[in-house]
């Protein structure tokens, strides 16, 4: 790299600008940044920090960008003064050593797409932004300027976190005026992922563009679907299809061409991780791609059923890893949506069609339920709210991002369904887990069309529409009063469930109140 003084750092030793895969894998050797597993892969550890962490990212508090931050719990705001002290002392940690630049783009769509760089000393984490990212192209490369330049020094931490008023000496911070970037005292690699992530959910919508936490696919005959969930919906299993092109697996944009990816890769959880169930992702596990926090013997060998470091293993690998994707990671406007949810009290039907009103609903809702922990005796499942399916990467607020998706819903005469992927006949403990052949036969009615055919019944107390007979799926699970043993309390757990609903709803007051009128009543 020539001109090492747009870094912006106070000199530096060597400068490897955009490293081949080759080459980054021989740094991460040379460097003991890690080890080989015996797939080829290279494995890291991110020390204590094996996930993100929330309470230590914030956006400067600074006009004309801050009318738009929705502040609260999630986007916490600094001031420009500390700001510039930390990212002082970031460069500071960065100048005089060895430095990793790594340019990509955020966006398979020329015109909604941002050029960042990225400026680390870790060659690995280059090398993760490299399979992160949508990589530039030789011509591309010669003529780069990045819009967002991260800083990654996370060697170095904020000792001085208490006086500052912060939450611990982590920091990871957006300067949106100045589209700056800075990480501290956390290794971890999905900071760097997430944090573009919202800063598109920042950018886009400022051009009515509709940023998405989401996967998608797209057919043989170009039909676009979405696939909306939290985490243990099923989401990345069920958009990954032999029969259709994986555009990708987690985030998205959807402007006036179509949909495009947001990455060039995937960030795939690893924990029980095998062939047999989820063979597309295993065998995506080879050289190029890069393990976080997993268990590996001394001759390689990964141990993906071993948790003792974390839940949360990853792995991260470039997206032609997965043998049936789309090549130019977009498509056309969607015909469907699907939003995921698995509702571990057994009360929401497999499958319902959904009106605009009940999708902006059901999508400022983000709902699914978790199965409570066993190890503190509790059986009860706990409900999760997370607005438009990722609230934690969302800077403005949730209804801005419901708007815009009931203006596509609108424009591009989308069909829109809730699928649960959870329990049937009771709650966890109780019940059993829907099938992956039901859900899959519903998914496929979805996809073919002949969902749109059915004759449908309302499902009470949530006014939802749901099939009275649909192939491939028990005609009695369609409506699931019918899987329980007592009718009466599958009713008392229906309005139990429905009235959790109404309560998180109350969280947007006024600027809720007419999509309110699409959910259930309690």
């Amino acid at each position: 790299m020539k001109d090492t003084a747009s870094l912006g750092l106070d000199g530096v030793g060597k400068v490897f600008h955009n490293l081949s895969y080759d080459e980054l894998f021989e740094h991460e050797k040379a460097r003991g940044e890690g080890r080989v597993a015996e797939n080829g892969a290279f494995s890291v550890d991110t020390g204590i920090f094996t996930g993100r962490s929330p309470k230590d990212k914030y956006f400067v508090n600074q006009d004309p960008s801050t009318k738009y931050i929705a502040w609260g719990k999630i986007n916490h705001p600094i001031s420009k003064e500390l700001f510039d002290k930390l990212l002082k002392k970031a460069k500071a940690q960065l100048s005089g050593k060895d430095i990793y630049v790594q340019d990509a783009y955020a966006g398979s769509s020329q015109s909604s797409r941002r050029a960042v760089r990225f400026i680390s000393e870790v060659a690995w984490q280059a090398h993760f932004v490299k399979n992160m990212f949508i990589r530039p192209n030789e011509s591309e490369l010669e003529n780069f300027k990045p819009d967002f330049t991260i800083y990654n020094a996370c060697k170095c931490a904020n000792d001085e976190w208490q006086k500052d008023g912060l939450n611990s000496e982590v920091f990871v911070i957006f300067n949106i005026e100045e589209n700056v970037g800075v990480i501290g005292g956390t290794w971890y690699g999905g900071e760097m992922k997430k944090g573009i992530f919202s800063m598109m959910n920042y950018w886009l919508p400022l051009e009515n563009k509709f940023p998405m936490h989401c996967s998608a696919n797209v057919g043989k005959g170009g039909d676009t679907a979405l696939f909306f969930g939290l985490s243990g919906t099923g989401k990345t299993t069920l958009s990954t299809d032999p029969h259709r092109a994986l555009i990708g697996d987690d985030e998205h944009g959807w402007d006036d061409e179509g949909v495009f990816n947001f990455e060039g890769g995937c960030y795939a959880k690893c924990i029980n991780l095998s062939a047999e169930n989820e063979p597309e992702i295993y065998a995506a596990i080879r050289k190029n791609a890069l393990l976080e926090n997993v268990v590996i013997d001394d001759s390689g060998k990964v141990d993906y059923n071993d948790a003792s470091k974390t839940e949360n293993t990853r792995v991260s690998y470039p997206i032609e890893h997965i043998e049936n994707h789309e090549k130019s990671l977009k498509a056309g406007h969607p015909q469907n949506i699907i939003f995921l949810t698995a509702d571990a009290f057994g009360v929401l039907p497999p499958v319902s069609k959904l009106s605009k009103e009940q999708a902006m609903y059901y999508f400022l809702s983000g709902y699914t339920a978790k199965i409570a922990g066993t190890e503190r005796g509790v059986k009860e499942p706990e409900a999760t709210f997370s607005a438009c399916f990722g609230e934690p990467f969302m800077p403005m607020h949730p209804t801005v991002y419901a708007k815009l998706l009931g203006e596509k819903i609108d424009k591009h005469g989308v069909h829109v369904y809730l699928v649960n992927t959870g329990w049937s006949g009771g709650a966890y403990g109780v019940g059993k887990r829907m099938s992956i052949k039901a859900t899959r036969a519903c998914i496929n009615a979805i996809l073919d069309g002949s969902i749109t055919k059915c004759e449908f019944e309302n499902f009470d107390e949530f006014n939802l529409a749901i099939p009275k007979a649909l192939e491939g799926v028990e005609t009695k699970l369609l409506n699931p009063i019918n899987t329980w043993a007592n009718a009466s309390e599958y009713k008392e757990a229906r309005s139990k469930l429905a009235k959790m609903f109404v309560e998180n709803f109350k969280r947007y007051g006024a600027e809720g109140e007419q999509i309110a009128a699409a959910g259930p009543r309690s």
